[in-house]
């Protein structure tokens, strides 16, 4: 049955659910929570006006393709939680009061004396802009996302409540800080089949992500003004930690064959040097073996120690083992190996390791400590096992095949939809993001801005820049379902030629 909806409940209907994926919102809810929450989120932040009447259950219902008792439960929710109000015969309404839903601020009395916060601190207050929001619910077309609507969830959940149907009590105390025995273990055997990379177990740590792998040798090596190399460009991330360690950064560019190692005496010897060999971020330049030896050579000469960053390296490097990580050629274990599952699986999952060079792992394990303690036991032993029952071979196979079917689309709708200025260059690197950079005088960061209204999310190309910024934009398109590729893609494509065209005008 076709409903007929007034001109601004359409409206209000396609503002608040056109950028929800009910398939891949909040996987671990049932549906009708996921909805609930992604409204509740909506009211909270004020996108729904107090007092508005909200799409009725049956709208709900056939807009989201759900029953009319999930829409039912959804708005139960909001009702339950004081954020809605029912009104006999005229629907849900967001009550003129949130305040029940929300947790109120204290008031604080005037002159207040506090003392000073730290020069650390300060530091990563004011750098922590550089590091891409994790708080945009709209997953078109946000970089750093795997296709998550393909996540075997029920293998995961089969292999979760095994584990908390047969735990024993004493395994739920506190756990060793560098990670489950079991996990370790099976981590050093995948290293050395998909990276050629031969390690003890003990020196991997478990960690929830790169950023935390990052703070942790960051802070285990960098004093302030120490001098450190890094990519230009290179991940936010990276530039946000050593600016608040307040290391002395030099960014040294990146041709065809990765980062370009200066002459001699060109910068003061780096204690730490930060490359993303695998595949470059963002071009995803892969580097040269020739490239690889000579950087090794280098940080040799200026008894340099290297994070090698392999953030996406079983996408990159899945049937090719042609290309092996500089930990498996450093002979002198200069070369600390960061690598995570949140790209690969989810980023919920919270799952990374790290490899440390035995100089080193004594500090690192110490940091681990006293800053995080450690990561989930059961998450940890889940992961374990679903690498022994081969289902995370699985997965990567299936990933590859169904990012590379999206990446074809969306590349086609560019083709075909986008003004001629805007160019992929990544095209035939195998990655989960495209690069796009264009000639006009709109900036990235003001499409972003645009976007960003019509829940569409990219990040900047000159964001990742410590100096000499280039505009573009860096879209993930993996975790994109294909009809909403089409859809989403197209609104973008609306957008970008408007603003062309009205920069075009008023040159």
């Amino acid at each position: 049955m076709m409903i007929i909806m007034n001109t601004s409940l359409e409206l209000l209907t396609e503002k608040l659910l056109g950028s929800f994926d009910l398939h891949t919102y909040r996987r671990d809810l049932s549906l009708y929570m996921r909805i609930g929450e992604y409204l509740k989120n909506g009211i909270l932040r004020g996108d729904i006006p107090p007092g508005e009447l909200l799409p009725s259950t049956r709208v709900l219902s056939q807009y989201l393709d759900v029953s009319r008792s999930t829409a039912i439960k959804a708005y139960d929710i909001l009702l339950l939680e004081g954020l809605t109000e029912v009104r006999q015969g005229s629907g849900y309404r967001v009550r003129k009061d949130t305040s029940a839903g929300r947790i109120g601020r204290q008031k604080i009395p005037q002159h207040t004396a506090y003392p000073d916060i730290s020069g650390k601190g300060l530091a990563f207050r004011k750098n922590v802009h550089l590091i891409n929001s994790t708080s945009e619910e709209a997953i078109a077309f946000r970089p750093g996302l795997p296709p998550l609507d393909i996540f075997p969830v029920n293998h995961w959940k089969r292999l979760s409540n095994y584990y908390w149907r047969t735990i024993k009590a004493s395994s739920l105390s506190y756990s060793n800080a560098s990670g489950v025995a079991v996990l370790k273990e099976n981590l050093a055997r995948y290293l050395s089949t998909m990276r050629g990379l031969r390690c003890d177990p003990e020196q991997i740590i478990i960690v929830s992500g790169s950023l935390q792998s990052l703070y942790l040798t960051g802070n285990a090596l960098i004093d302030k003004g120490d001098s450190m190399v890094m990519e230009n460009p290179a991940f936010p991330n990276v530039h946000s930690i050593f600016r608040s360690l307040e290391a002395r950064i030099h960014a040294l560019p990146v041709d065809n064959e990765g980062i370009v190692i200066p002459g001699s005496g060109a910068i003061p010897p780096p204690k730490l040097i930060h490359v993303t060999p695998s595949g470059h971020y963002p071009t995803g330049v892969r580097m040269t073996p020739r490239r690889r030896k000579a950087l090794l050579e280098w940080a040799s000469e200026n008894g340099s120690m290297i994070i090698e960053n392999d953030y996406e390296h079983e996408i990159s490097h899945w049937g090719n083992r042609d290309s092996p990580s500089l930990f498996s050629l450093d002979n002198e274990q200069r070369t600390v190996y960061l690598g995570t599952f949140n790209r690969l699986l989810h980023p919920s999952i919270r799952l990374g390791y790290m490899v440390v060079p035995y100089y080193l792992l004594d500090t690192v394990k110490a940091l681990q400590k006293h800053s995080h303690r450690f990561v989930s036991p059961s998450n940890q032993v889940v992961m374990n096992q679903f690498i022994e029952k081969n289902y995370l071979y699985q997965h990567i196979r299936s990933l590859i095949e169904v990012a590379e079917e999206r990446k074809a689309l969306f590349c086609d709708i560019v083709r075909n939809e986008f003004h001629p200025s805007f160019r992929i260059v990544n095209r035939d690197v195998p990655s989960l993001h495209l690069l796009a950079t264009f000639d006009h005088p709109v900036s990235d960061q003001e499409l972003i801005h645009a976007f960003r209204e019509k829940h569409l999310i990219a990040h900047a190309y000159s964001k990742c820049f410590v100096k000499d910024p280039v505009d573009g934009l860096i879209l993930g398109y993996a975790s994109v379902r294909k009809p909403l590729i089409h859809k989403k893609l197209s609104e973008m494509a609306v957008l970008y030629n408007a603003l062309v065209k009205q920069a075009g005008n008023s040159g």
